[in-house]
């Protein structure tokens, strides 16, 4: 079976995660682009995402999608590159900070930000985040304990939360946290961040003067 990596994505959306994970894989790929309302509808691509939304990636005839998937995926089939957990402390951080930004945070902001709603107290319960001040302070608690949320080195999970709390202080959705503003500068220092920032806003640029 053929081994072709091939990413679906839009450069205004989440598929910048990817893209950053997969430079930082540093393997070959195949980009994909597609349009909001037009070929991410499709029925070609509705075939690989039921959900009709980017990111996805289909390696060796396999489809994965959601993002968080995406990076633990790839961190797994291509461990030459060095961003899977390696110890059990590593895989419990990482595990847990992964699946707690992708549950937890995503809810929470999306509730706030978006719908412009919190719980009340006796509906909070009811809520796998609680509520969004008990997220956000869960979350600088996973940041202030290490250099890199899975321990002192660098990992698959690092872009996906950073990627999350990059956006959010961008976008203000998030707190300027200190410990925030420190974590995400660390990351950008990153090669692998800048070479996927620079091809996702090159494609934007082109997608807009089309």
């Amino acid at each position: 079976m053929s081994q072709e990596l091939i990413f679906y994505t839009n450069p205004q959306s989440r598929g910048r995660i990817v893209r950053w994970m997969l430079e930082e894989v540093g393997v070959p790929y195949k980009t994909e682009l597609l349009e909001y309302g037009g070929s991410m509808k499709s029925p070609e691509y509705l075939s690989i995402n039921p959900m009709g939304k980017v990111p996805a990636i289909v390696h060796s005839g396999n489809v994965v999608t959601e993002c968080a998937a995406i990076c633990a995926y790839l961190a797994e089939v291509f461990p030459q590159a060095g961003l899977a957990p390696r110890d059990d402390r590593e895989k419990a951080n990482f595990y847990r900070w992964l699946f707690f930004t992708a549950g937890p945070v995503e809810a929470a902001v999306t509730n706030k930000n978006v719908f412009g709603s919190e719980p009340d107290a006796d509906k909070q319960m009811m809520l796998g985040y609680g509520n969004y001040a008990n997220t956000m302070d869960t979350l600088s608690l996973a940041v202030k304990a290490n250099p890199f949320i899975a321990g002192e080195r660098f990992t698959a999970a690092d872009v996906y939360v950073g990627s999350h709390i990059g956006w959010g202080m961008q976008f203000g959705t998030m707190e300027k946290r200190p410990e925030f503003v420190d974590y995400f500068a660390r990351l950008q220092e990153r090669p692998a961040i800048k070479r996927a920032a620079e091809l996702d806003d090159a494609l934007v640029k082109e997608t807009s003067e089309a």
